[in-house]
């Protein structure tokens, strides 16, 4: 089984996700969603989780190239040696090129468990989601999937586009990749603020899409 941790680190309530597999018969292995700020945050966060004699391999995933989710990356990468991976279309526009360029339907890995990654264009042309399916935690969290959205999905809507054809864009994959394929019970970890699920996004599909935001 991996743990969730979650953090909110720099000025705008950035949201940084640690996977870890830790526990009884775990690999150590570690996965971190957006290294977004405060480096030490991150770094204490991690040896909390799993403190350095016990630390396996370990892997940074960027959502998506804006300054506010990698601001911490270049720190977190070099203190922990940790590999890292970000969409094809936003990598070369980040302050450390990736070992990884993801691409829609590829996967990370943490441990014995295996993340999806879903492309979802329009915030950025290389935002990723990741889709941790359910049974990969313990209890009650472990019995839905849960995907982290970076800034393409929070509660109340998708994230910010600057042109009309990038909204499109992001609701069509949203709709396409996401709402068509998931249950209701998934939980939404988006990249600043508080949860959400898809049962609660999903009613209101169609007033994102009149409203254009």
């Amino acid at each position: 089984m991996l743990e969730l941790r979650t953090v909110s680190v720099g000025p705008v309530d950035n949201r940084s996700y640690l996977l870890t597999d830790g526990g009884a018969g775990g690999t150590g292995a570690w996965l971190l969603v957006d290294a977004a700020a405060q480096p030490e945050r991150l770094l204490a966060l991690l040896e909390e989780a799993l403190p350095g004699a016990r630390r396996g391999d370990g892997l940074v995933v960027t959502t998506h190239r804006h300054d506010d989710h990698t601001g911490a990356l270049v720190e977190v990468a070099r203190a922990t040696g940790a590999a890292t991976a970000a969409g094809d279309a936003d990598a070369d526009a980040l302050p450390l090129a990736p070992d990884r360029r993801l691409h829609h339907g590829d996967a990370v890995r943490v441990g014995d468990h295996e993340l999806a990654v879903t492309a979802l264009r329009g915030h950025t042309p290389g935002s990723v989601a990741l889709l941790l399916p359910a049974g990969a935690l313990p209890g009650a969290d472990g019995e839905v999937a849960h995907l982290f959205t970076g800034d393409s999905l929070f509660p109340g809507g998708p994230g910010r586009t600057w042109s009309p054809q990038d909204f499109t864009a992001l609701m069509d994959d949203l709709e396409e990749r996401v709402f068509a394929g998931l249950p209701d019970d998934t939980v939404v970890h988006p990249g600043h603020g508080e949860t959400t699920t898809l049962g609660a996004e999903r009613p209101r599909l169609g007033e994102y899409r009149s409203r254009g935001w």
